[in-house]
């Protein structure tokens, strides 16, 4: 098979970050293309019927957004931030541009691993213009200009939207998640089914 896999993440999501480089990696291992679908998990959550993030009590946060990001960032040697102060902010431009990238056929991969990383190792801001034009330029794209403006366009701002849409569709719990042929694969912690999917796919009863 050699299918598309839809990659379906917020930028501002620790666990995409986490799983970012290992799943660019894998798709190009086995000679499937990622689709990036960014996400507006404020719709998404809900939708799936779990509790929002700011709505779940201390004690998950402080677990789940807390000791367990200490713990994956040393079990996979990844540098990460538990609550960088710029984990909050506008989703609509750093949605966008990744969007925006892939329409114009630029190196949608390895910016979106810029983003996350700018977030979660270095506490930038990705939703100012400035930072986001210099990880362009790491990404290999020279002129971010283009991508910045056609960013927040109606018409990439209308595919952002649908990205959400496509994802409640899909029953798409959090983020990250994978759909592989069909098969949806929650969390980065699930990267193993995916390339064992990818060597082998999983039966179907």
């Amino acid at each position: 098979m050699t299918g598309d896999i839809e990659y379906f993440y917020s930028v501002r999501s620790i666990y995409a970050y986490f799983g970012a480089a290992r799943l660019v990696a894998m798709a190009k291992r086995f000679g499937r293309r990622l689709v990036h679908r960014p996400v507006d998990l404020s719709k998404v959550v809900p939708a799936f019927g779990s509790v929002w993030f700011l709505d779940r009590p201390p004690v998950h946060t402080a677990y789940h957004f807390g000791r367990e990001i200490e713990r994956w960032s040393e079990y996979l040697a990844i540098p990460a931030l538990v609550d960088p102060k710029h984990h909050y902010g506008d989703r609509t431009l750093p949605s966008g541009l990744v969007l925006a990238a892939q329409e114009a056929g630029a190196n949608v991969d390895a910016l979106h691993e810029g983003v996350l990383t700018a977030l979660w190792r270095d506490d930038r801001d990705i939703a100012d213009p400035a930072i986001l034009a210099g990880l362009c330029r790491a990404a290999g794209i020279a002129d971010p200009a283009p991508l910045l403006a056609r960013a927040l366009s109606p018409a990439i701002q209308t595919a952002f939207d649908a990205c959400s849409a496509r994802a409640i569709e899909a029953r798409v719990p959090g983020s990250p998640t994978y759909v592989v042929d069909g098969e949806l694969f929650y969390g980065q912690d699930r990267l193993m089914m995916v390339e064992r999917h990818l060597e082998r796919p999983f039966r179907r009863a």
